[in-house]
């Protein structure tokens, strides 16, 4: 595909910061596994959403910004393409024989951005940053659920941070205590929560500190410019420890709130990546067979019911939540407004997800009509109806795919329900605090694994889950999963979770992500095989056209 816009593009991009790094990749003019030959202009341009919630790995809780804060900082683990452990800021690590304690080796040449060397102090200050309250971060949760001593007393405030089970044995050695064996807790390393953070500079400049003019981080890349709203710009690290290695040199976020634009610009050349539109797949992938691309990922679409106190009394009648979720027809919004690649849910976890296939549920096996019959009676014996019309709030974040969703959802429910539905879109970050507050009826959520396991996505349904913002609550469904920690064999226990969330509705499931992507096939080793799409900028490399 002709790229017509490249150079204008790149000129602008490099009036911005340029370092010695901008020709240090190109001691070789092939790439030395391959053999493809290397673009000159090594940079990566793509399309986010929205403006990121926070470049602190300690704050950030969204998927886009978990991108850009995997490209400034590296954890004790990372990825390969095909999701697998690899060593990070740690070479490798060893378990206790009881499985309750870990300790990582880190390696000795690893650095932070102002060339001081990282260690084990970096961790444990970093771990008790996310648990202390005073931190305020958004997934202190993780730290509980990763199930490391002390945590629940500290994120409580019973406890100091300092009691929390992690400790530096020497610069090179990190320690950490559990409560319970999981199984999967080297995997949870890999998520941005957990991430070194620099002491002194947070110390120094305060919630500042993540400016480009103030930020010292240790991974691939540094940050060389923010616009929010505008653009993430971020640069070979000089310091980082496999430099010699890294074949990119510049990542460019444009923040692009239109997905129609953000193709537009794609075509014209300036995008290397971008999301295809909602009903565009098949014939993108028709005209650009090598750039369309879908692939599945380990994410889930729902709208969840505040079921709060808050919320409405409507929805405390499980009977109200399964008949609206039964009337959402799943296979329109995934053929006709996705416009195909995205498979319908109905189930909360993915088939995607390692380990654990999602039983089959009672409404996957009807038709679509048995479903919207068996919608009309539930929501009546509830007592609504043409003289009673069930009404309520409905809100998305700004987003023509969430609006055409939330649209054509609202329009079931109307003609075959008689339901009344008020929709309303949000800015990302107002989005994230209405609804973290509860302040809304029916609230678009999605998530995407943090780590490889049933539990990313069910955890999120516990009662104490941070991210449970539509405050469901059912003892039964706590203890399995407290159950399922300590079990050889999950899958009964994950099965019967399943079954309770189709029988309590805390949410309607709509469907399970695809990686649906405009790529352009100059962009070397895109990791479509890893479906949790943890991607880092230093794997990724152009190759000439």
């Amino acid at each position: 595909m002709t790229r017509i816009a490249r150079l204008t593009l790149t000129a602008l991009l490099s009036s911005t910061v340029l370092t010695g790094a901008a020709t240090a990749a190109f001691a070789q003019e092939t790439h030395p596994e391959t053999g493809e030959e290397l673009a000159e202009d090594q940079t990566f341009t793509y399309r986010l959403l929205d403006d990121v919630s926070s470049l602190d790995p300690q704050i950030v809780e969204d998927v886009d910004g978990s991108d850009v804060v995997r490209d400034l900082f590296e954890g004790l683990m990372n990825q390969d393409a095909q999701g697998n452990l690899v060593p990070g800021v740690a070479t490798g690590y060893e378990v206790s024989d009881d499985n309750l304690t870990y300790t990582f080796t880190l390696r000795e040449d690893a650095r932070w951005s102002n060339g001081e060397p990282v260690t084990a102090e970096d961790f444990v200050y970093a771990w008790r940053r996310a648990a202390d309250p005073a931190t305020a971060s958004p997934y202190q949760w993780f730290m509980e659920l990763m199930s490391i001593e002390g945590a629940s007393e500290v994120i409580s405030g019973d406890a100091e941070p300092d009691t929390l089970g992690v400790r530096a044995i020497d610069p090179q050695t990190f320690e950490v205590t559990l409560t319970t064996p999981l199984p999967y807790f080297a995997q949870m390393t890999t998520h941005s929560t957990t991430f070194p953070t620099p002491q002194s500079v947070i110390e120094e400049h305060g919630n500042s500190w993540t400016q480009p003019e103030n930020i010292v981080s240790n991974g691939a890349y540094v940050l060389t410019e923010y616009r929010p709203g505008e653009r993430i710009v971020r640069e070979r690290n000089e310091e980082y420890w496999n430099n010699e290695e890294t074949i990119l040199d510049r990542t460019v976020g444009l923040i692009i709130n239109d997905e129609n634009v953000a193709l537009t610009r794609y075509l014209a050349g300036e995008l290397d990546r971008t999301e295809i539109p909602a009903g565009q797949f098949q014939r993108l992938s028709e005209e650009y067979p090598e750039e369309a691309t879908s692939f599945p990922r380990l994410c889930n679409y729902y709208y969840t019911f505040n079921l709060s106190d808050s919320g409405p009394e409507a929805f405390k009648d499980p009977n109200v939540r399964k008949a609206l979720a039964l009337a959402v027809d799943r296979e329109i919004i995934v053929n006709n407004v996705k416009g195909g690649g995205w498979p319908p849910a109905y189930t909360f976890t993915p088939d995607a997800v390692a380990g654990f296939s999602p039983p089959t549920t009672e409404m996957a096996e009807m038709t679509q009509a048995e479903r919207d019959e068996r919608a009309k009676e539930l929501l009546a014996e509830a007592g609504y109806g043409e003289d009673n019309p069930l009404e309520f709030d409905m809100i998305y974040n700004t987003d023509e795919a969430h609006q055409k969703i939330a649209v054509v959802m609202s329009q079931m429910w109307k003609q075959k329900l008689g339901v009344e539905t008020n929709l309303s879109n949000m800015e990302w970050k107002v989005f994230l605090e209405t609804r973290g507050q509860q302040d809304f009826d029916l609230a678009r959520g999605a998530w995407c694994g943090d780590y490889n396991e049933a539990s990313t996505f069910l955890d999120l349904l516990d009662t104490d889950s941070g991210y449970n913002d539509g405050k469901y609550s059912n003892p039964d469904y706590d203890a399995l999963l407290e159950e399922a920690k300590t079990a050889e064999d999950t899958t009964p226990l994950y099965t019967e979770a399943e079954e309770i969330i189709a029988e309590d509705m805390p949410v309607i499931p709509i469907y399970h992500y695809a990686g649906v992507y405009m790529l352009d096939s100059d962009v070397g080793n895109w990791p479509t095989e890893n479906v949790e799409q943890n991607w880092y900028s230093r794997n990724l490399y152009k190759i000439a056209e």
